[in-house]
């Protein structure tokens, strides 16, 4: 048994996990905002009660694992990258193991969301997995034989912040992005970045479901609106293709939702992989919003975990 927690911008989520991949209790509780020393201490409540819940004995407690919207620093031992800011500057693994006297591990969300989907989802028996969320950022996670791929600076899978490739006149210089550069993949095919686009094409701010239903029926800016999110994924991921190869890709986030994108992508990301024949399965999340928290109790593998 393990415990993992999913700790986001407006809540936080714990489970306990079996070794089957069972859930055996599941709890989430508001996160608190601006704030650290309350965060550490709403994670704490709330794994304790995720163990009473489960039955896991005192005496015995069961390891954790937290996803978190950011990465501990090599260099410091300190969070980065966290669009949570108040994490940021914190040694936050230890002050997690003496909040919950036991071992925790931290993993970047898209890392935990990758690892979900590789360990029992849409990537399962997989060797190389590649996860990809398209949601209110654009984040990935890399997963080597049901490990997840760190980096030496942390920051394997940052496939968000770099350029969008092949970019036609119209792409260049990009929309400026929070991290402080121009036409960052996250400003394109992220929900934001799709709805910013049909926004600026027809002067109308519709959310991105929306989009895509208009799309559905017919709607011509809607479906040109898709036709662009279609080309600018197949680009982004056949870079990801070329560097990587990939056994599968898999898709989270809102806009991973949307039905068509499975057989487009595909049919378009061949024009620029630098193959004769391209027959990477590209596939929808499995666990859904669970990803996330499932990967992070999954940061201890079968064996680590105890026998609770």
């Amino acid at each position: 048994m393990r415990i993992g927690v999913d700790l986001g911008g407006t809540k936080i989520e714990a489970i306990a996990l079996a070794d089957d991949g069972a859930i055996r209790a599941r709890r989430r509780v508001p996160a608190p905002r601006d704030d650290y020393g309350h965060t550490i201490r709403a994670i704490r409540d709330l794994v304790q009660a995720i163990e009473q819940e489960a039955g896991i004995a005192k005496d015995a407690p069961a390891p954790v694992g937290v996803g978190i919207p950011g990465t501990i620093s090599p260099a410091t031992g300190l969070v980065k990258n966290a669009n949570s800011v108040w994490l940021i500057g914190h040694a936050m693994d230890h002050d997690l193991t003496a909040a919950l006297q036991r071992p925790v591990r931290l993993g970047n969300d898209a890392n935990c969301f990758a690892l979900s989907e590789a360990s029992d989802g849409a990537g399962a028996g997989y060797r190389v997995v590649f996860g990809a969320i398209l949601g209110t950022g654009c984040g990935s996670g890399i997963v080597v034989n049901g490990a997840c791929l760190q980096g030496r600076n942390a920051i394997a899978g940052e496939w968000g912040h770099n350029p969008l490739p092949w970019p036609s006149p119209d792409e260049l210089p990009g929309p400026a992005c929070y991290c402080g550069l121009h036409g960052c993949t996250e400003c394109w095919i992220s929900g934001p970045g799709f709805e910013a686009d049909f926004a600026r094409a027809t002067g109308q701010k519709l959310r991105a479901a929306d989009i895509a239903a208009l799309a559905e029926q017919g709607h011509h800016a809607a479906e040109a609106a898709m036709q662009r999110l279609e080309g600018r994924l197949a680009r982004a991921l056949a870079v990801m293709l070329n560097l990587l190869d990939p056994d599968v890709i898999v898709l989270g986030g809102g806009l991973s939702n949307i039905e068509r994108l499975y057989e487009s992508v595909p049919k378009l990301w061949t024009r620029w992989a630098f193959s004769d024949h391209v027959d990477t399965p590209l596939r929808r999340h499995q666990h859904g919003d669970s990803s996330g928290v499932r990967g992070a109790a999954w940061l201890w593998p079968i064996g680590e975990a105890g026998t609770n």
